[in-house]
């Protein structure tokens, strides 16, 4: 017969191992919520073209895996050849709230196209959880579709808060991207994760929340195939050979300046050995906020300015900075509402962590639109 001692220490062993394990199953329930809550964007579809701001414009589609994503394409000098912008939104948002950017874009004598990332806009609903990766991967195919248009000579890649992942992402994929401007962009997945955290006032202290952060990026990225570093503003931003214009809002509470500060040495020391290293342009707004920061005739002038220097032309850089810090650009009157994965935060934020269901993804958030026929094969959701 067995030991009674024996049974004993075995009895132990096994509730130590239960109970150190507990916290690692927590942590991991905790990241497949998060994922769950903050990998499906709310769509939003466009409330206003542009021709209700005074520009000419033309329907397309930027095509990419399988999808079709609905597009703008706004001819800028009576579609005269030029140089062109590609126009990435953020998170939640959609074509039409970068119109105001396109209008002193426009002004300034730059083609431009706006088009609604995947899973966003009047987008159908995706089944897989949207990262930086798909912002980097559809602003690709958005400046592709730009450079092939007949009247765009170069392109540049202009992009928002998460269309800023994708803009330098773009920029270190493709070499023929001339330009970049990052607005408000975070640094890495990582961190966005961990701000994610805060903006949701989950009270979560620093000591658990950073691996927690760590484990929970890890899992939010996995249904697609990514890796962590692959997606990573601040490793794309090393790559990237071309000029960039790195912006943020000295007041911006959603992505903190910090995120900006990292972004700005990554670049700067990657091309310190490199006496022809093309031009870094940094701009903090005083006042700004983490959005539009195209309401500040600075941002407007530093932009324009910087494009017509990259892209050559079309006009001098002072006359197309004078151009743009002319246009009363103002942000679209469209409801502004808090994103969903920080809506249901506090320490209800946690509770709902043990709810049943909690590990699988809203309806609500996905199904604000009616979905139309798969304009692409079908994904498989994740188990």
């Amino acid at each position: 017969m067995p030991s009674p001692s024996g049974m004993g220490i075995l009895r132990r062993a096994g509730l130590a191992a239960a109970l150190t394990a507990a916290p690692f199953g927590l942590a991991y329930r905790f990241a497949l919520a998060y994922r769950a809550r903050a990998g499906y964007p709310r769509r939003q579809p466009p409330q206003v073209t542009p021709a209700d701001l005074g520009m000419p414009f033309e329907d397309t589609v930027v095509p990419v895996d399988g999808l079709e994503l609905p597009a703008w394409f706004i001819p800028a000098r009576g579609g005269a050849p030029g140089p062109g912008v590609a126009l990435v939104h953020g998170w939640e948002s959609g074509r039409d709230r970068t119109l105001p950017m396109a209008q002193f874009l426009h002004a300034a004598g730059f083609h431009c196209l706006t088009f609604d990332v995947r899973g966003h806009g009047e987008n159908r609903a995706e089944r897989l959880p949207i990262s930086g990766g798909e912002f980097g991967h559809d602003a690709t195919a958005a400046f592709e579709t730009l450079l092939a248009r007949p009247e765009v000579t170069r392109g540049a890649v202009s992009g928002h808060s998460m269309g800023a992942i994708g803009a330098i992402l773009a920029g270190a994929s493709d070499p023929r991207v001339a330009a970049v401007v990052a607005t408000s962009g975070p640094a890495d997945p990582y961190r966005l994760t961990r701000q994610t955290f805060r903006l949701a006032r989950l009270p979560i202290p620093d000591p658990v929340a950073y691996p927690l952060a760590w484990l929970t990026t890890r899992v939010y990225v996995r249904p697609r195939g990514h890796r962590v570093d692959e997606i990573s503003s601040v490793r794309a931003i090393r790559a990237y050979r071309g000029p960039i214009l790195l912006a943020h809002g000295e007041l911006d509470t959603v992505i903190p300046l910090h995120h900006f500060d990292r972004l700005l040495r990554a670049v700067r020391e990657a091309r310190a050995e490199d006496e022809a290293a093309a031009r870094i342009v940094n701009l903090v707004i005083p006042g700004g906020h983490h959005s539009w920061l195209y309401e500040f005739e600075a941002y407007r002038r530093s932009v324009a300015g910087f494009l017509a220097t990259a892209l050559g032309g079309p006009y001098p850089p002072d006359e197309a900075a004078a151009r743009a810090a002319a246009v009363p650009a103002e942000r679209i009157p469209t409801p502004e509402s808090e994103f969903d994965a920080v809506r249901h935060g506090g320490t209800r934020g946690l509770v709902r962590v043990a709810l049943p269901g909690a590990t699988r993804p809203d309806p609500a958030a996905a199904h604000l639109l009616p979905e139309p026929p798969p304009s692409g094969p079908a994904v498989g959701a994740d188990a």
